[in-house]
């Protein structure tokens, strides 16, 4: 199979047969074999009607429905592992993701050999309020990803299947799936121009709170990348920095003490003085540190996914 068309929902009743029409004629005039999955991710009103009703006339249509509402990266990661296609494309389902893209992010998959190839909605029709935090998103993202997209966070993808077998998206991560499939060993990432489209039924169902999480995320699966598999690196390192400035510091005080005294010079109590408290909190601090360095690694050491890793070709 060509193509595995993967779209999470929630509530986008309305314009599921529009989308469904658009793709078919889409696919149908490239010629293309291919299926779609629908994941319902609890929607309250009639989407998964529709989807079934779209199963029984079009055999290519597949779907999943969630109990209730988890998000969208629980999503996608349930739709990847049920893909067959070659290659995988992922889109919203608010009409806002143009489907005519399809074919050129397949052919940069197939023809030009990337892995992943992002969307980048250089011209969007949103409001002010979500644009420029959506750039200072963005560039953060950049920088502390090394991978030069403008638009991280843009639904339409495609991925080479490989990539979506060897990734794993929880949480609020469908946001840096192109940083976690970096991290995975999934370099050759490109970006797409594609058309925004306005929103023609229904509302948004992101908030600005994904912003403040976003941030949060990112920091997480940066701090992961570096020392997901050795946290005593971190943990150690600087506990070990802060238990030796505050030793030297006791050090110091207690030097000051003891030759003030030697001297016949008047002094006050050591414990009076708010170095010492200062150097003492150190080193309490640097040994919990370190200790939560160490751990980390009994726990990363009999984690299950310890010496799980992506596999790029196997000869045997």
């Amino acid at each position: 199979m060509d193509i595995s068309i993967v779209i999470p929902l929630l509530n986008e009743a309305e314009s599921l047969p529009e989308l469904y029409e658009w793709i078919q004629g889409v696919m149908e005039r490239e010629k293309f074999s291919y299926e779609i999955i629908f994941v319902d991710d609890g929607s309250t009103d009639r989407s998964w009607e529709v989807i079934k009703d779209l199963h029984r006339k079009h055999p290519e249509i597949r779907g999943v429905r969630f109990q209730r509402n988890y998000g969208k990266s629980p999503a996608l990661h349930t739709a990847f592992r049920k893909t067959r296609g070659d290659v995988v494309i992922t889109m919203d389902a608010d009409l806002q993701d143009n489907p005519d893209e399809i074919p050129e992010l397949y052919r940069m998959i197939k023809d030009d050999n990337y892995q992943l190839v992002s969307g980048w909605k250089k011209k969007r029709y949103d409001p002010v309020t979500k644009t420029l935090p959506t750039k200072l998103f963005n560039a953060t993202a950049r920088a502390f990803s090394g991978i030069k997209l403008h638009d991280f966070n843009c639904g339409l993808k495609a991925y080479d299947k490989n990539v979506v077998t060897n990734i794993e998206i929880y949480n609020d991560m469908h946001r840096w799936i192109p940083f976690l499939a970096k991290n995975a060993g999934f370099t050759r990432i490109g970006e797409k121009v594609v058309q925004h489209q306005a929103r023609k039924y229904g509302h948004t169902k992101f908030g600005l709170s994904r912003f403040t999480n976003g941030y949060l995320d990112l920091f997480t699966l940066w701090f992961l990348s570096k020392f997901g598999k050795k946290p005593m690196h971190f943990f150690g390192l600087i506990g070990s920095l802060m238990f030796l400035i505050g030793f030297l510091s006791v050090l110091v005080v207690g030097g000051m003490k003891a030759y003030a005294l030697y001297k016949g010079i008047p002094a006050s109590l050591i414990t009076t003085m708010p170095y010492f408290y200062i150097a003492l909190a150190c080193m309490i601090i640097g040994t919990q540190l370190f200790l939560a360095g160490f751990i980390g690694e009994l726990i990363t050491r009999n984690a299950p996914e310890r010496n799980q890793y992506a596999v790029a070709e196997e000869l045997e």
